[in-house]
């Protein structure tokens, strides 16, 4: 296949990307909303295999992952067909509902595929046609999923933490972002950074302040972007974290003392380090006397 036109033209390549990104989109629904059940059954499952007492489940027998079974209304059971799976439009053309029962179809659905569409077109035109491309758009569609999943379970899967970790280490080993002695690097002090902090905050006040899945995820960050970009990444999150709590507490009515899921701005500080960083850190460093 000539792949000339990417090459040579970006607007081609992330008009291209963008809507491959509407079609990676719908799938990452299908993770976020399946991934924590089929992980809840293999919990259930190896806690009662544990206590030696049988499963009295029907539904745990039953085969369910990310492909089977198909995706169905859960008033209904009305099985989704390929017309009514065209990510965005079909959720428009059925007007947000069922088209068997008229139950609303969640507007978080056509949410997640049109960011993936737009952020995918955007790295590829932000890019080009590279293998940088290839990695940076594999490392944002897994960053969405995990923010999506936090958001709902408070919940950062090892089944994605550790591939994407692991995957970061590889990725450098290349060189394809940062070397892999600073990938190294990043991935041991983005772990050790907030585990410090985690049991800091946990002998002080006896309270758990976060989770082990935010520093596995810091962790990742750290290997794919460097130690370099860990400090930023941190203020990053910790900054949009904070807004984002006292909006929710002003004009949401959030109890102050409910939990605020972290991952989702950790993913959101490591895709900006992944594109701005650089920008970012020399601006920071031309603004602070001495820091250059």
């Amino acid at each position: 296949m000539d792949f000339y036109l990417f090459k040579h033209s970006p607007l081609a390549f992330a008009s291209v990307a963008f809507l491959f990104g509407l079609c990676v989109g719908s799938f990452l629904n299908v993770v976020i909303h399946r991934l924590p059940k089929i992980l809840e059954r293999d919990w259930r499952s190896q806690c009662l295999e544990f206590l030696g007492q049988p499963d009295t489940d029907a539904g745990a027998k039953e085969r369910y992952n990310l492909i089977v079974p198909r995706s169905a209304c859960p008033a209904c059971g009305h099985k989704i067909t390929a017309l009514e799976n065209i990510p965005v439009l079909s959720w428009l053309a059925l007007r947000g509902q069922c088209s068997a029962c008229g139950t609303r179809i969640g507007l978080r659905y056509p949410v997640v595929e049109l960011a993936t569409g737009i952020l995918t077109g955007y790295v590829a035109w932000r890019l080009g046609w590279s293998v940088q491309a290839l990695w940076a758009l594999i490392f944002l569609w897994v960053l969405i999923a995990l923010t999506f999943i936090d958001a709902d379970t408070q919940l950062l899967p090892d089944d994605l933490t550790l591939p994407l970790l692991w995957l970061g280490l590889l990725v450098n080993a290349f060189g394809t972002f940062v070397d892999l002695r600073s990938a190294v690097i990043g991935a041991a002090a983005g772990y050790l950074s907030l585990w410090s902090v985690y049991w800091a905050f946990k002998l002080l006040t006896g309270k758990e302040g976060m989770g082990f899945g935010d520093f596995k995820l810091l962790a990742a960050l750290g290997a794919w972007l460097g130690w370099q970009m860990l400090p930023l990444i941190i203020l990053l999150s910790a900054a949009v974290g904070a807004v984002v709590g006292l909006i929710g507490i002003v004009v949401a009515g959030r109890d102050k003392g409910g939990k605020i899921p972290f991952g989702p701005y950790l993913a959101a500080a490591g895709f900006i380090a992944l594109l701005w960083g650089h920008q970012l850190n020399n601006w920071y460093l031309g603004r602070v006397p001495g820091a250059m």
